[in-house]
């Protein structure tokens, strides 16, 4: 497979100060020639012209955070990628790439989670190339390889994953492992862009929700999810404040509890923590004879 490689190159001021005095000697020495006549001046003043002439077409500017890619009649032949003015091959096609940082948005893609759940997701790509050679040669148009490439992993990656779960909370999921997905798509977006010589820096979800015909189902489920575990939660701690409150009963007074009347009591403790409204005290005045 084709590889960057460096193209040869020279400081292109000094050429460019020789040019132009190569210019004015073969003008000066045609016109010389044609002045007096004679032949010789005008063909040596030709030559110079004609080098002179091949040599600014060698002649060429980088920017930078750009590389110049030398083609010679078809062939590869290297990469400038130092900035400045410089002379080099004759005759040669120079192909700009930049070597800037890229960042681009995905579309909102619909992808089924690994549950068959269709979740929308996106993500922001950012990217540079580092191989100028696979960039241009390697595949058609890289920025547009890139954008498709991109959104191949992104369906991929959210394939492996379910959007959430609510069975194992140790279990990776889009929506609580972010960074973790965002790691897996970075691998596997670059093994898919080795072969266009671009290195991706960073991905990031920027959009990830269950699709409309489902999103009012699963937003139902997941606040039934909520709720069952703040239940949960309530209830050990009743049952760990009614124990305490029997244990405290029974070590710090001389009340002789029956088990009817520790049941009793359970009960009334229990229905006023875990019951959702305040609830109404009964004030036991004692029984008539």
């Amino acid at each position: 497979m084709m590889k960057e490689k460096n193209a040869f190159h020279i400081n292109g001021y000094l050429a460019l100060l020789l040019t132009i005095v190569g210019a004015l000697l073969g003008a000066w020495l045609v016109y010389i020639g044609a002045h007096h006549g004679s032949y010789g001046p005008i063909i040596v003043g030709g030559i110079i012209l004609v080098v002179v002439l091949i040599a600014a077409t060698s002649l060429t500017i980088i920017q930078p955070n750009e590389a110049k890619v030398l083609t010679f009649f078809g062939n590869y032949i290297g990469t400038i990628r130092d900035a400045g003015l410089f002379l080099t091959v004759p005759f040669t096609d120079k192909q700009r790439v930049s070597l800037r940082v890229f960042n681009f948005n995905s579309q909102i893609l619909k992808v089924n989670d690994s549950k068959g759940n269709p979740v929308e997701i996106a993500a922001v790509i950012v990217y540079k190339v580092v191989d100028t050679a696979k960039a241009l040669f390697a595949v058609d148009d890289y920025e547009q390889f890139v954008q498709i490439q991109s959104e191949s992993a992104i369906r991929h990656v959210a394939s492996e994953y379910p959007y959430d779960t609510f069975e194992d909370e140790k279990a990776l999921t889009l929506r609580s492992n972010p960074t973790e997905v965002s790691d897996k798509l970075t691998a596997e977006l670059q093994e898919r862009l080795n072969v266009a010589g671009v290195q991706i820096i960073e991905t990031r979800l920027t959009h990830l929700a269950y699709a409309t015909e489902i999103a009012s189902a699963m937003l139902q489920k997941q606040q039934s999810a909520a709720i069952l575990s703040a239940r949960k939660i309530i209830v050990e701690g009743a049952v760990s404040i009614t124990e305490d409150a029997i244990d405290r009963l029974a070590k710090e007074t001389d009340l002789d509890l029956t088990d009817a009347q520790r049941l009793q009591i359970i009960n009334n403790i229990m229905v006023a923590i875990v019951s959702e409204r305040g609830t109404q005290p009964i004030i036991n005045t004692g029984t008539n004879n």
